[in-house]
């Protein structure tokens, strides 16, 4: 999958082009809206790189891989793209696929910027090879913790699957109220249905349940059994993963899928430049862009701005991470070692947890920002 030819009046590129791999879910079990904004992003930006004249006259090209939320898939897809002679990877929204995606960048010697994923061990020793955009799991999710204690929730329970990310979400949730007078309930979805659940809510008395769980299911099914048990008409429902940002969401749960609050990367006002992109992307997409779409957008303006300082070599790539300074659409980007975290991480972007306004499904609320 190329990117679309530029329009007419578009600035002069000559020669081959450069080319830039990008990994996307596309097709389930991926999260494939988040996907599709991801992808919306890369593309708007590699056509306005080359509206401005490429990469020192070059094109630049992306050569699209979908993962399909599979690790064996995506470090297959890294394989390829290395071979077919990529200078740096980009995108991945499933933080488990990223891990395996950065582990093979890592290997390879191939520069990856990671657009969306958290994960605060994207690699289990430290590389110069890779950068982050998203902000790690630990510090997102800490403002969430945050948030719900300042709300006064102080029995907080968890439905939650297996996965190495949601086990590292209930963590640093447990880590964080824990010594702050809170609990975490972790209710194993591997053994409850949705109603089981409402059982388990009232039994352990709590006061907010976060979905730990897969979009759509079963995180639709789990809304839609506490929406409509009586007994629980006061609890908070919340999802820090951002389940609820994506149109899906509204369309699958409708009233329902209100006032739960989610985690969101994007600034309270964008700038002139977030601005722009937010009117070409909602034009792309045909519907508002989320934050991924912002996550895909900078990740190519970051690697073009290394791409003409640097050339496509790639360990001039990998070794300029240090000196990033690139305004994208949600603030200044640069990159610095951070304790904890295995990977050069933008230190950090804007975070919010917002909610869709019960009165308006279609709109957010900001209830806490960072």
């Amino acid at each position: 999958m190329n990117t679309p030819p530029s329009p007419p009046g578009a600035g002069r590129t000559d020669g081959s082009s450069v080319q830039i791999g990008a990994l996307v879910p596309l097709t389930r079990p991926g999260w494939v809206e988040a996907g599709q904004h991801l992808l919306a992003g890369l593309e708007l930006a590699v056509r306005d790189v080359n509206d401005a004249g490429g990469i020192v006259g070059r094109p630049l090209e992306l050569v699209v891989r979908d993962t399909a939320a599979d690790p064996r898939t995506a470090a297959a897809a890294v394989d390829e793209l290395a071979r077919l002679g990529v200078a740096a990877l980009a995108g991945e929204y499933h933080s488990v696929v990223a891990r395996a995606a950065a582990a093979r960048a890592d290997a390879l010697g191939l520069p990856f910027l990671c657009s969306s994923a958290v994960l605060d061990a994207l690699t289990e020793q430290p590389t110069e090879w890779v950068a982050r955009l998203a902000p790690a799991q630990s510090h997102g999710w800490q403002i969430y913790a945050d948030f719900l204690l300042s709300a006064g929730h102080s029995r907080i329970a968890v439905a939650a699957q297996p996965s190495v990310y949601w086990a590292s979400g209930a963590r640093i949730l447990r880590d964080f109220v824990a010594p702050r007078g809170g609990t975490v309930i972790e209710l194993d979805m591997r053994t409850l249905s949705p109603t089981a659940v409402c059982d388990e809510l009232v039994d352990n008395r709590a006061t907010a349940l976060l979905l730990l769980v897969g979009h759509p299911e079963p995180a639709v099914s789990i809304v839609k059994s506490v929406r409509s048990d009586q007994r629980l008409h006061e609890i908070m429902i919340g999802a820090p993963a951002g389940q609820p940002e994506f149109a899906e969401w509204a369309t699958l749960l409708g009233d329902d899928g209100a006032a739960i609050p989610f985690l969101r990367y994007l600034p309270e006002r964008l700038s002139p430049l977030g601005a722009r992109v937010e009117t070409a992307l909602r034009e792309r997409l045909a519907e508002a862009p989320s934050f991924v779409a912002f996550e895909g957008y900078d990740t190519v303006a970051v690697l073009a701005d290394v791409l003409r300082s640097h050339g496509a070599d790639r360990a001039r790539t990998a070794e300029s991470w240090p000196r990033v300074a690139v305004e994208g659409t949600r603030g200044q980007i640069q990159f610095s070692r951070t304790p904890g975290i295995s990977v050069w991480q933008w230190t950090w972007p804007p975070i919010q947890v917002v909610d869709r306004d019960p009165a308006q499904p279609d709109h957010f609320r900001i209830l806490h920002a960072s």
